[in-house]
């Protein structure tokens, strides 16, 4: 069996399985119509070449024969994009709408060309004199349900991360939220994955998942 997915990172985050199953679901159907249409449109020029003593035929698209030829394509490709709706729904349900309550609630903003990191202090708000700010790296315990909050300061840049299966523009004027849950220890790069400008390939933070225990030694030390 083919491996759709060999170019992504192995999966560490709670949901991404189901994602991966639905990418899968997409590249299969996808292969599928693109080898059916290219067989078509091969056996139609070899079918119906240009041969010595015959004439070319005016099609007009009248008769029904003619109509099917667009509407059954159409009506196969309408198929199988609600296939993919149906299938899709509750896994985009999960990943955008039904965030969990999360432990861990930490800003970051965009700018060309680092990821600022903004966490609240002992008095959990934000704006305080106890916060703390990072550069380009994310810190979180494993297991438990994070939430990002955010935002722009100059252009739209795009927050990837691929072992996470998370991706969530990051646009000017709008504050704007997702959320993961990390099931594995470890560094996972967290590069910008849209174009912001000349600098661009060089936005690249690190998230750094941590067993519950150093994370709660991590957190002792910042506020120390």
């Amino acid at each position: 069996m083919l491996n759709w997915l060999a170019w992504l990172p192995e999966n560490a985050a709670v949901g991404g399985a189901e994602i991966d199953g639905l990418l899968r679901l997409i590249y299969t159907l996808t292969l599928a119509w693109a080898v059916l249409t290219l067989g078509a449109i091969g056996f139609c020029l070899v079918r119906y070449r240009r041969r010595p003593g015959r004439r070319a035929r005016y099609v007009t698209g009248e008769r029904p024969a003619e109509v099917a030829w667009v509407l059954v394509p159409v009506a196969v490709v309408l198929g199988l994009d609600l296939w993919i709706d149906v299938r899709g729904a509750p896994v985009w349900r999960r990943a955008k709408l039904e965030r969990p309550a999360a432990e861990v609630v930490i800003q970051v903003t965009g700018r060309q060309f680092n990821w600022e990191v903004v966490y609240p202090g002992p008095d959990g708000r934000f704006g305080t004199d106890d916060d703390r700010r990072f550069l380009d790296e994310i810190h979180v315990p494993a297991g438990v349900p994070v939430r990002l909050v955010l935002d722009s300061r100059d252009v739209i840049h795009s927050l990837f991360l691929p072992h996470l299966r998370v991706k969530q523009d990051v646009v000017p004027g709008r504050t704007l939220e997702t959320w993961f849950q990390a099931t594995r220890p470890g560094a996972y790069e967290l590069p910008c994955a849209e174009l912001c400008g000349l600098g661009h390939s060089g936005m690249k933070g690190w998230l750094h998942v941590h067993p519950p225990e150093e994370y709660a030694r991590w957190v002792r030390e910042q506020w120390s």
